[in-house]
């Protein structure tokens, strides 16, 4: 009888190294815990976890002999880690191998955002470049101040590539970090009032729920541009609407959203939103990575070793 459990939407590529090299239980979610029977659900010492459904104590409880739960993603906000952790029960995620990805698409959404590439796009593709001219003129965004909240593994590689657009680079974290020059701020608003643009980096959870707050919009004030990379949680996102609506803020760029993917309906009536399908980490290599590392964890357990990235 199999040990492991693999929920969640994998793709065909990755149940094929699932099958591979542990030859799971598969669920399409955590829904279809009760409907295994006693024997498999006691069976099961690894969870291979993927999906942002909750994955808390009434779960955990299904499996008494569960020992690890491994995370396809680096955020890991859909299981319940101080649960796990009561129960004895390790938690791993997939950092590192998706910063390159998260970075890019984060710049790219911001230059996306202040060149209107997508307006300017549908100009040309529709005829009015021929027939009516130049699409009007935009932003630059090389030379700006950009904010990053949260100088994680993110957030430095994100910082690292603005400083090469010749941008003057602020940041809040818990800490001060050891950068080159860059200018750090105790609170986010203090952040936002000193930039352009302000880009987050956030984990998600509990602990950073709305840390973007009404406050923190405000502050950005007229000419401000936020870009969303972390979770849609991190933002008051009725705060960003009215803003984005009244013209408080000049615009955004997000590739995440509340209750997505039935994102709320007022954002597709704003032309000064970039809108991205929550696909930081969407690329053919990034994700092979992250599932091989998600592999590599339960295997480490299964064989009593260290988990190669815990979070608990």
């Amino acid at each position: 009888m199999t040990h492991t459990l693999a929920i969640g939407p994998y793709n065909d590529d990755e149940k094929q190294g699932l099958t591979r090299d542990l030859a799971p239980i598969y669920l399409d979610g955590p829904a279809g815990l009760a409907d295994l029977d006693t024997a498999q659900r006691e069976a099961i010492k690894a969870v291979a976890y993927k999906g942002h459904h909750a994955f808390g104590a009434a779960e955990m409880d299904l499996l008494p002999n569960v020992g690890v739960v491994a995370n396809y993603g680096v955020g890991y906000d859909a299981i319940d880690v101080k649960e796990a952790s009561a129960r004895g029960i390790k938690v791993s995620n997939t950092p590192g191998v998706l910063n390159d990805d998260v970075a890019d698409l984060a710049v790219a959404m911001l230059i996306m955002q202040g060149r209107e590439m997508e307006h300017a796009s549908a100009w040309a593709r529709s005829g009015k470049w021929a027939e009516q001219g130049e699409y009007r003129l935009n932003r630059k965004v090389s030379g700006g101040r950009v904010g990053i909240v949260g100088l994680g593994r993110i957030g430095r590689e994100i910082a690292d590539r603005l400083a090469a657009f010749k941008m003057d680079i602020h940041y809040w974290s818990r800490s001060e970090k050891d950068t080159p020059g860059w200018t750090h701020h105790a609170d986010p608003v203090s952040l936002a009032h000193a930039v352009d643009y302000l880009i987050v980096a956030l984990v998600g959870g509990p602990d950073t729920e709305q840390f973007v707050s009404k406050e923190v919009i405000a502050a950005l004030g007229s000419r401000g541009v936020l870009v969303n990379i972390s979770r849609g949680s991190t933002v008051d996102e009725a705060a960003l609407l009215d803003a984005l609506e009244s013209g408080a803020i000049a615009g955004a760029a997000l590739d995440v959203f509340l209750n997505e993917p039935k994102i709320d309906a007022r954002f597709y009536a704003l032309d000064n939103v970039v809108i991205q399908p929550h696909q930081g980490s969407g690329t053919v290599e990034t994700r092979a990575a992250m599932a091989k590392l998600q592999r590599d964890n339960v295997l480490a357990f299964l064989a009593a070793k260290d988990l190669l990235t815990s979070v608990n």
